[in-house]
């Protein structure tokens, strides 16, 4: 036992109370195998012994046993030494001591599963006389080094911290930005704990417009990455004094946020955003994913038979039908260079007309009328052209969060086929799909905001309005979707007569079931969701949407 250490059972395993080593108070519970010993630079250098093949359960023990408790005495040299990258993993040791002003800690191994080691941090911060507790849980990796042999933990940001970035520290110090008070277009006040989903789009907005709203910052822990510039706080993990927030008005509405939230809890994997047609102001946004990713905006998926609308609308524009009682041919297969392309089940309709072809969603027939786009050498860019020109697709969007525009490249051979029905290189998120619902609906794209433009003047992007024609056909035929289509179910208890929807389900390669998409509008907001293998839209994308949408 190393000179001024000494050991207690605590709980069943011991507790190694280190002193005067580092920082001192330091505390190290080693729950892996029970015990510790000799002073951490001898117990790194004990594990540096080579061999060959994966790690073995006892190389797992020691080597992570000894890294965490070079980490929480405080030793940069001792802990880095134990990883495949000693120079990045001491600068965070360093960081996680004198960057965000750790002055204590007490990390738990759990048991070890595989070559894996989770545990648990409850750390102690001081700063300027205040003091607060931060707890958490991570893991570790150990992996035998490519050209020593030896077993080392095989270094991410994420052990220090799993929200930590690969370039990102915590810092300790006067928060870069004073908080907010959010509050939705009514006034009323948006927190994490009602809305849980908020909690990446408030952070965004409190990184992006907090000085701007009028508080004063307080003293906290935050996540601070390279990428987003010293200075510019990114999510807090602590506070030990608040500021005074600022208040900040969103487009948010609570009531529909709230709807918003309990529709995705019904599936994992989900997302949906809600929007004004007339104004393009986003009423709520919600997700039920691991993390803080906000899919709804920054995902990028195949949006399926939901983009049909956009095509309905170049097939339109192009003249290839003149409205929806058109008859359009839907057989079971059509084929498009060479690949067949299937309805579900190889259903057709006989003698049916477009808006038949819309409601049930016949992929042939949005493919087979198409064709002749071929001999006018545009059909690779017709799609494109359109999603951009009306619904404000492929420019770029500022709603003042992050988010990703949706995309509509040009393609070639049976890409093209494919993209008509949504699949292809074409992608979206649930916050593209649901504007598209919404310019159907208004008649011309109005781009989605979630603040005021005013407040940092940005340049919205803009498109042309729908001609007046094809407006009332996609109208006519979404509300023949709802009260007719496949979308007929998952609308039929909206109380309003103005109504429309369409359906989607993506396939995904190397996944057994469909993504479940669903866009829809009733009276002044439109909405749209999507459930990662969720299967047909109506299924499970649809009653989210329908249920965002009873709130408006």
């Amino acid at each position: 036992m190393r000179s001024g250490a000494r050991t207690a059972i605590v709980g069943g395993v011991f507790a190694v109370v280190a002193g005067g080593v580092g920082y001192g108070a330091y505390n190290v519970w080693t729950g892996i195998s029970g015990g510790a010993s000799g002073t951490t630079t001898a117990r790194a250098e004990g594990t540096r012994e080579a061999g060959s093949g994966p790690v073995t359960a006892e190389e797992v023990e020691r080597t992570a046993k000894d890294f965490l408790a070079a980490w929480a005495e405080g030793d940069d040299a001792a802990a880095s030494a134990l990883t495949d990258d000693a120079s990045t993993a001491a600068a965070a040791v360093r960081s996680f001591r004198e960057e965000a002003h750790v002055s204590k800690a007490v990390i738990t191994p759990g048991r070890a599963v595989g070559a894996k080691v989770p545990f648990t941090v409850d750390a102690t911060v001081a700063y300027e006389g205040r003091t607060a507790k931060l707890s958490y849980a991570s893991e570790l990796t150990v992996v035998r080094g490519l050209t020593t042999g030896v077993p080392l933990v095989d270094w991410r940001s994420a052990v220090i911290h799993p929200k930590l970035p690969e370039d990102g520290t915590l810092r300790t110090g006067k928060a870069p930005n004073p908080p907010v008070q959010a509050v939705d277009h009514a006034g009323r006040e948006l927190t994490k704990e009602k809305y849980p989903s908020l909690g990446p789009v408030l952070d965004q907005l409190r990184e992006k417009y907090g000085a701007k709203a009028g508080g004063t910052p307080g003293v906290e822990t935050w996540i601070e990455s390279s990428s987003s510039g010293e200075g510019t706080a990114g999510p807090t993990l602590l506070t030990l004094s608040k500021g005074v927030p600022g208040k900040l008005r969103t487009t948010l509405d609570a009531d529909v946020q709230a709807a918003a939230e309990r529709a995705v809890r019904r599936y994992d994997e989900s997302s949906v955003v809600a929007i004004k047609p007339s104004t393009g102001e986003i009423r709520a946004v919600a997700n039920h994913r691991d993390g803080d990713w906000n899919a709804a905006f920054l995902g990028k998926q195949a949006p399926g038979s939901t983009m049909k609308i956009v095509t309905a609308a170049m097939m339109l524009d192009h003249g290839l039908v003149s409205g929806p009682g058109d008859g359009v041919a839907c057989p079971a297969t059509v084929t498009w260079e060479g690949v067949t392309f299937h309805n579900l089940d190889d259903f057709e309709i006989t003698g049916g007309t477009f808006r038949d072809s819309f409601r049930r969603s016949c992929n042939t027939a949005f493919i087979k009328a198409v064709k002749p786009l071929n001999d006018k050498g545009v059909a690779g860019t017709a799609l494109g052209d359109t999603a951009r020109t009306y619904f404000g697709i492929g420019e770029v969007w500022n709603t003042g969060i992050p988010s990703v525009d949706g995309s509509v490249p040009e393609s070639t051979g049976a890409e093209t086929a494919a993209s008509y029905i949504g699949q292809g290189k074409v992608t979206m998120n649930a916050l593209n799909v649901a504007s598209i619902a919404a310019t159907a609906k208004n008649g011309s794209f109005r781009q989605p905001v979630i603040v005021e433009r005013a407040l940092d003047d940005r340049r919205p992007a803009t498109a042309r309005p729908l001609p007046a024609s094809v407006a009332g056909a996609l109208r006519d035929m979404m509300h023949a979707t709802a009260t007719g289509g496949t979308a007929q179910q998952a609308m039929s208890g909206l109380g309003t007569n103005d109504k429309g929807a369409k359906t989607g389900s993506a396939e995904v390669d190397h996944q057994g079931t469909s993504n479940s998409w669903f866009a829809g509008y009733a009276d002044d907001l439109a909405a749209a969701a999507v459930v990662q293998s969720g299967g047909h839209g109506g299924d499970a994308a649809g009653p989210l949407v329908a249920s965002v949408l009873k709130a408006r």
